[in-house]
């Protein structure tokens, strides 16, 4: 039997929501899944954690946040292809709007319209930029649109990634950031979060890069061309959720005894995978032309993958981006989207006897917060053979389910395998 993985990216809102998009979209395949199941709600880092996406999949994928978890920037630079090494410092980048005078935020993300074109041609502006009077250097590289990845090294000494974010719409605790539902729209000075040299030092080293961004973008060919379009400029860098090693993680294979393929669009899942070995399939988000061909292109590779591996974890972005933006009825779209152009042609052509197929959640992105919420997300195990009978895939709807409530991402992941042992028995 196989195991189909799909974790939809900030699909759900919180009870308390006015309005709940998978409540409101027409999305027919998904819930078919939902007539003979398992299922429940779950906290996928812990009660009350808005989790960002990274340590939300970490967890997903059946390890313990507090106990693996290193911080985002390294696993941006695994997926971005950005060399790193232990003792280096890595962050996740946003560029963003800022008045420069006053170190106001206008917009964290330049308005969503950075192209991936304009950022890249930004970003060598910033690359290999020299600090800390030379003695140290800062490799920046863009991703995809406003994202992008930061890996500081210094001659002279380790750095430590005890220090906290520039970017004031997170809240760094431990190494796990937290998303602020309020928060002051300015440019954050990073601070060390311990007394050590270590600290001390990659905290000044990212004050300076910052400070410097800022000269260097405000006056770009590319921001100005912007400007003179009536589009905000890119003119400045936040920064999060650093990271001064890699994850200490054993491959998925030898943990659970079963090889992964991961299909995934954005660097962060990319570097996840790659951490875990294993297998990648990277989708080139520009390389299509439209939303729908992007999630045709994501089924065709999964029904591929699920002929060469046992088990299969897609991860979709769609449902996020409005979410943060407020925007209900384009979170209700992404799934409607992810319905028809994703969900449909792969249920068509896979054999649902032979597979459980589970559908959840990183993290829920209440349209009404426009932010991350430590709301518990739906969970599903989705095979014919199971005992469950429900409407739909919603927060409300599988909220009385048989799972319960689980209490950590990481724990779901040992419940399948060994649904997936009792389907492949007979013993259900």
């Amino acid at each position: 039997m196989k195991l189909l993985y799909i974790v939809l990216d900030g699909a759900p809102d919180s009870l308390r929501s006015p309005a709940r998009a998978l409540e409101l979209a027409h999305k027919p395949s998904i819930d078919s899944l939902a007539s003979n199941c398992l299922c429940g709600l779950m906290y996928v880092v812990g009660r009350g954690v808005a989790p960002e996406s990274d340590v939300a999949v970490l967890s997903l994928l059946g390890y313990e946040p507090e106990r693996y978890y290193t911080g985002r920037g390294p696993l941006e630079a695994l997926g971005s292809g950005v060399e790193f090494a232990d003792g280096w410092l890595a962050l996740r980048a946003n560029f963003a709007t800022v008045d420069p005078r006053t170190l106001r935020i206008v917009d964290r993300r330049a308005g969503r319209g950075l192209a991936s074109s304009e950022a890249r041609e930004l970003a060598r502006a910033l690359d290999g930029m020299r600090l800390a009077g030379g003695r140290a250097e800062a490799v920046f590289k863009a991703t995809i649109s406003h994202r992008a990845v930061l890996v500081l090294k210094h001659r002279d000494y380790r750095l430590s990634a005890a220090i906290s974010n520039t970017d004031p719409a997170y809240e760094r605790r431990g190494y796990i950031s937290v998303a602020l539902p309020v928060y002051e729209p300015y440019i954050k000075p990073s601070k060390p979060l311990v007394d050590s040299v270590e600290a001390r030092v990659a905290a000044e080293l990212v004050n300076e890069f910052t400070f410097k961004a800022i000269e260097v973008l405000e006056e770009h060919p590319v921001n100005k061309a912007r400007e003179a379009s009536g589009r905000l400029k890119a003119n400045a860098v936040l920064l999060r959720d650093a990271g001064d090693r890699r994850p200490p993680v054993e491959p998925i294979a030898e943990r659970f005894n079963i090889e992964f393929t991961c299909i995934a669009e954005m660097p962060v899942e990319v570097g996840i995978a790659r951490a875990l070995e294993m297998e990648v399939k990277p989708v080139d988000i520009e390389s299509v032309g439209s939303r729908r061909e992007l999630l045709e292109l994501e089924a065709k590779l999964a029904l591929e993958a699920l002929e060469e591996r046992r088990a299969v974890y897609v991860h979709l972005k769609g449902p996020d981006e409005p979410g943060h933006d407020g925007d209900l009825e384009g979170k209700v779209r992404a799934l409607e989207d992810i319905d028809r152009f994703f969900f449909k042609p792969l249920l068509d052509k896979v054999n649902l006897e032979e597979t459980l197929v589970i559908v959840t959640s990183d993290h829920a992105t209440p349209w009404d917060m426009k932010a991350h919420s430590g709301d518990p997300v739906p969970v599903m195990l989705s095979n014919p053979k199971l005992p469950e009978r429900r409407r739909a895939f919603s927060e409300r709807e599988l909220s009385q389910g048989s799972l319960g409530v689980i209490e950590g991402g990481y724990k779901l992941l040992p419940i399948a395998l060994e649904v997936l042992g009792r389907l492949q028995s007979s013993t259900l």
